[in-house]
């Protein structure tokens, strides 16, 4: 039965190539430990979204990612948007090949490949929250679903700069991406509303996050709980960019929020928009560049099945 087998989307760009360059040592390494269905590969941006939506209106139960952050981001799109099962009933796994492997942190203890895929042949699970954005691409209303962090402006201005330049070769690349984009990215007001409380500043950056790490092991929403049925909101104001260098640091140790300029909140719902006269505020989620404001973030609690060894 395709419920008993293992739906394995494999993204052959993702690690810089790396899939291909050893895919057979891989796929090997894989039907030792999994009961494998079928191996597919995507051809570009959002196929693995119609793939997963596609494998699960088919009878698969268990899908399996193979790549990176956005990898995983678009097979839980597919799983998320069909409407034939629930969500919650679908297990996704992700094989981590890509340059940050942000989400899978908060799930497994180890990304070494045969670790992972032991973890993944226990088939132990648990449910976390996902998000759902609304937001404008091209003047066009869109929505997309996201298991990791949503960011906005500086964020959102990297990830439009790094799909630009189709710049996922590597974390040193994306490094570099990221100090470059700080010395020309010019601040954004805008209006963040979450209930009755409205903050309006010139944000370096906005988070709303489900799972903790994003932008290669960054904890910009350290307050994130990925199953309590709220986003963890950080919202950082007008920082110079010589703060900014000064408090990468606290990026990485979980301390963001003791900075003045920075404050930590939980809604269950956001909404960001540009103040009349001001440029739009540009959107990523999960790393993926999407568009821009108005952007209305919600969350749904429990909505996705994914295996876990949290320690």
């Amino acid at each position: 039965m395709k419920s008993q087998h293992w739906y394995i989307i494999v993204n052959p760009r993702a690690g810089n190539w790396a899939v291909q360059n050893s895919w057979s040592k891989l796929e090997k390494l894989i039907r030792t430990y999994l009961s494998v269905a079928e191996f597919v590969f995507t051809d570009g941006p959002q196929h693995a979204i119609q793939l997963s939506k596609t494998a699960v209106e088919n009878g698969y139960k268990k899908i399996m990612a193979i790549g990176g952050d956005g990898t995983g981001h678009e097979v839980a799109n597919g799983i998320l948007g069909q409407s034939q099962f629930p969500s919650s009933s679908i297990v996704l796994a992700l094989l981590p090949i890509g340059t940050g492997n942000d989400w899978i942190k908060s799930h497994l203890p180890s990304l070494q490949a045969e670790k992972v895929l032991k973890a993944i042949k226990t088939e132990q699970t648990c449910l976390q929250d996902v998000g759902k954005v609304q937001y404008l691409s091209d003047g066009v209303a869109q929505e997309r679903f996201f298991i990791n962090v949503a960011g906005l402006a500086y964020d959102g201005y990297i990830g439009k700069k790094v799909a630009e330049a189709n710049a996922r070769k590597g974390k040193l690349a994306y490094l570099w991406q990221v100090f470059h984009s700080l010395m020309e990215y010019d601040l954004r007001k805008a209006r963040v509303t979450l209930g009755k409380q409205v903050v309006e500043d010139y944000f370096y950056t906005i988070n709303a996050g489900i799972c903790r790490y994003s932008g290669g092991g960054m904890q910009l929403v350290p307050h994130a709980v990925l199953d309590d049925g709220l986003l963890a909101i950080t919202l950082a104001g007008a920082l110079k960019k010589w703060e900014v260098l000064l408090q990468t640091p606290k990026f990485y140790n979980g301390q963001i929020g003791r900075h003045q300029k920075v404050t930590l909140l939980q809604s269950a719902h956001v909404k960001i928009e540009a103040i009349p006269g001001q440029k739009p505020t540009l959107l990523e989620a999960d790393g993926e560049f999407l568009g821009e404001t108005p952007v209305s973030i919600s969350i749904l609690k429990n909505a996705l099945q994914v295996i876990c060894h949290r320690e």
